[in-house]
């Protein structure tokens, strides 16, 4: 009766989001409401449930996304994404300009989110196009798989974030990992995969693409561009790193101090007000708006990532996730990929990622809490699963198709394979990660 009842909740979802068009939160507290009341829950305990559901997911998730975010602008608006993208494609060539376009992707992807990412590095990649006469779907599919890795598996983005702090996974040895796994999956599916792209000759739509790019002299130098869209990085991983190496005791403190996820992006954000900012002319009241437009910006995420967390909450409340974790626990599915194909049908009935990472994470949780796999591969695993064959009911897909002026079989045909690519791949780096990390 439980594993009905979840099936039931995931599939009532499922149509209030896609087919009603109701808003994720709000289908979410539906869903969860009906779901206790299922499972025998007084109104009450629903509602305690409620409130604990949602605290204990964004206590440690608002400071990373809200300063993420702010981040995030800090780099656009400054330019420094251009500058990074303009300097690799320069330093590169033409030969290996793939290359330089996935690392630019990735570098400007780390601190941005996805729709943040792909709406600052586009007109770069039409600039370079008209510059190059490459064919555009040659330069764009390595920046957006890169974009994609990132906006999957990669801290302080929102969705791995969350996975990871639902599943007490250490911030910085998920970004290690993840980038051990990303480096291949952005090969594979970006530039080898873009590669196969040459013979579609897409026209960027005028009507809603205007390349305004920064004048050079207004710039900020590559160093400075590079320290500040690397600081998370720089920081979130140094705790891991340290714990590798020995050391003073006392050294050791500070790096854990600085490479905690809320002073990390505390300290970046503060060096990126300073170094993109004040160093640049830029009066502090302009930053502190559009310091403050960023947060209104990922405020829906929030919402959704709350909804989950209710989900999950009401789950737990009900005892549904703990009978699904007893069905589970004799199948001869490694949980990775469990977790990966859960996430992944959940991901093409929805559209989001961060809805199928999360109810993922709610639905297996106990079981990953008896597992013996490490948490931080968890998270790959899920979020993986999470990118899988985006179509036509993802964001993402529509502003693809308009922004390179395709067809919807053309979409299907690059977009889509491309995000089916970081999945599978995803997986299967995971996979061959999780037989080398002891």
């Amino acid at each position: 009766m439980p594993l009905l009842l979840s099936f039931m909740g995931i599939l009532c979802l499922i149509v209030l989001i896609v087919w009603c068009k109701l808003d994720t939160f709000i289908s979410f507290i539906v869903v969860s409401v009906g779901l206790g009341l299922a499972c025998g829950l007084d109104i009450h305990r629903i509602s305690d449930a409620i409130q604990k559901g949602i605290g204990s997911i964004m206590g440690s998730l608002v400071i990373i996304l809200g300063f993420g975010a702010m981040l995030g602008r800090l780099i656009a608006d400054s330019g420094a994404a251009q500058q990074i993208t303009q300097s690799l494609v320069r330093l590169s060539g033409i030969r290996h300009i793939q290359w330089a376009m996935a690392l630019s992707g990735f570098l400007v992807g780390l601190p941005m989110f996805y729709s943040a990412g792909f709406m600052v590095l586009m007109p770069l990649v039409f600039a370079v196009g008209a510059s190059t006469k490459l064919p555009l779907l040659y330069l764009g599919i390595p920046v957006l798989s890169a974009l994609s890795v990132a906006h999957g598996f990669l801290p302080p983005h929102p969705s791995a974030t969350a996975i990871a702090q639902q599943l007490h996974a250490d911030i910085g040895k998920t970004l290690l990992y993840g980038i051990i796994v990303g480096i291949p999956t952005i090969i594979l599916s970006g530039i080898v995969f873009g590669r196969t792209l040459r013979k579609y000759k897409s026209v960027p739509n005028s009507s809603l693409l205007v390349v305004r790019l920064m004048e050079p002299q207004k710039l900020p130098g590559l160093a400075l561009s590079l320290s500040a869209a690397l600081m998370p990085l720089i920081l979130l991983t140094a705790t891991a790193v340290c714990g590798l190496i020995p050391g003073a005791a006392a050294v050791k403190k500070v790096i854990a101090f600085v490479g905690d996820p809320n002073m990390a992006m505390l300290i970046s954000v503060l060096t990126g007000i300073y170094l993109l900012g004040l160093r640049m002319g830029r009066p502090m009241k302009a930053l502190m708006k559009s310091l403050e437009d960023a947060f209104k910006g990922v405020a829906p995420v929030m919402l959704i990532i709350a909804g989950a967390g209710v989900f999950m909450q009401v789950m737990s409340e009900g005892g549904v996730n703990v009978y699904i974790a007893r069905s589970l626990v004799h199948t001869s599915i490694s949980p990775l990929v469990l977790g990966w194909g859960i996430a992944a049908l959940i991901r093409v009935c929805t559209g989001s990622s961060t809805v199928a990472g999360l109810t993922t994470v709610g639905i297996l949780l106990p079981l990953l809490q008896q597992s013996a796999i490490k948490p931080e591969l968890m998270v790959l695993a899920i979020g993986a699963g999470s990118m899988t064959f985006s179509h036509v009911n993802d964001g993402g897909f529509w502003l693809f198709k308009e922004y390179f002026n395709l067809t919807i079989r053309q979409t299907f045909a690059t977009w889509t394979i491309m995000e089916t690519m970081v999945s599978v791949v995803g997986l299967l780096m995971v996979l061959l990660l999780n037989q080398i990390v002891l």
